[in-house]
Formats: structure tokens, sequence, C-alpha cells
């Protein structure tokens, strides 16, 4: 899993990147906004991941079919307790949940390094495949996280379980959205945040310009 930060280092450059002012090195390497955009998506990584584990509790067919106060509760069921409102504590115990959870681990933090092709841009405009170090380490990752799911004996090294096509549709149901969050921030960053970059930019190119014929004159 850690081919992707590498690969990141082949990114094109950003399409704006003319256009934009040149960093001051009093600025902090990470924004106010950056870090809140780091902020939202990583609680959203958090909630999806921890979902996934609940899901499988409260709401998979051949899971146990608990309910919230139940799953809530499952600390009650300690050593000497067989059961514990109404449920088996040997259920907590079952690798599918942490399956799950780790599926959409892994498969979020692949869209991640999508988003992170560039600070501001769409994929729509910078797809995938400008950069195909990036695309060729998401398999590789992704490729990884089948073999242990798959191919015995690792998953009962891992102590994970091989996931149905239906759990792998809740894992992708709940991962690709950080990639629309992200897009919409991207968009709130290029209209709202930093709309103006371009423009600082061609006016110090202009005082520039004046200051270097005034010299020459």
């Amino acid at each position: 899993m850690q081919t992707d930060p590498t690969a990141l280092g082949f990114n094109p450059p950003d399409l704006d990147i003319m256009s934009r002012p040149p960093r001051s090195p009093k600025e902090p390497l990470i924004s106010s906004w950056l870090f809140c955009r780091y902020l939202i998506i990583g609680c959203y990584v958090g909630a999806a991941t921890v979902g996934a584990a609940a899901w499988w509790f409260m709401a998979a067919h051949d899971g146990p079919k608990l309910t919230f106060y139940q799953l809530s509760h499952y600390l009650q069921c300690s050593e000497g307790h067989a059961e514990f409102a109404g449920v088996q504590c040997s259920v907590f115990e079952s690798p599918y949940p942490m399956t799950m959870a780790l599926s959409v681990l892994v498969t979020i933090e692949m869209c991640n390094a999508l988003n992170s092709l560039s600070e501001n841009q769409s994929l729509l405009k910078m797809p995938p495949w400008s950069n195909p170090w990036l695309v060729g380490a998401i398999c590789l990752s992704m490729a990884l996280h089948f073999l242990i799911l798959y191919v015995d004996p690792l998953p009962v090294i891992f102590q994970i379980r091989p996931l149905s096509w239906t759990q792998w549709v809740v894992v992708l149901k709940l991962s690709l959205p950080v990639i629309l969050m992200d897009e919409a921030l991207k968009l709130l960053a290029r209209n709202y945040i930093e709309p103006g970059s371009h423009i600082q930019v061609r006016t110090s190119d202009v005082s520039r310009l004046s200051h270097h014929n005034t010299f020459l004159f």
C-alpha cells in the first residue's frame, strides 16, 4: 500500500499552475482551508470504515441483524457471559466486520489517491490516466488486497474472510462518495476560496514588467 505516495511524485503540473502567485516562504505548508478539507475527508473516512463494520452487524443478510443498542453495548459481553441482550457474544468475534472495514479503508484510500492528482483541479480535467504510474500503483495495491482476501492460506493468517459480490457493492457505495466530496471541495476552492489567484499573478507580472522597462530607459 506504500506505492501510492511515490507514484504521486509523477503527477503532472496543475493546469492553472502558471496563473497562481508564487508561494510565500512565510506561508504554512498546510493552509487553514487545506486543513479543513483534510479534516472533512478524514471524518468521512473514519465514519465509512466504522459504518462498514456496523452494516455487517446490523443489515447484512448473512449477519446477526443486531439492533443499535445491542451493537453499542457489545462491551458488556465479557468473559464468562455467553449471551447478552439475546445475542451470542461469539458473534462479535466474527472476522467479517473487520474485513468489511479493512476493504472500505483500502478502497477509499485508493480513491483519495485519485483525488490527490491535483490540489484543486477536477478529475474531469485531469483524469487518472494523466499519471499512469499512479494508476499502476492503485492496481497493484488492490491486487495485493485481493490476494490476502481470496488466496489461501492468507485469509486465515490475516484473520479476514473473502467478501461476496453483495458485500463489495456495499464497500463501493461507502468508498466512492469520497471522490464526489473532494470534487465539491475543489469546486468550492476554485470558485470561492481562491478565485482571484490568476488576477494576482497578472497584476504582479504587469508591475514587474513596468519596473523592468523603467530600468531599461
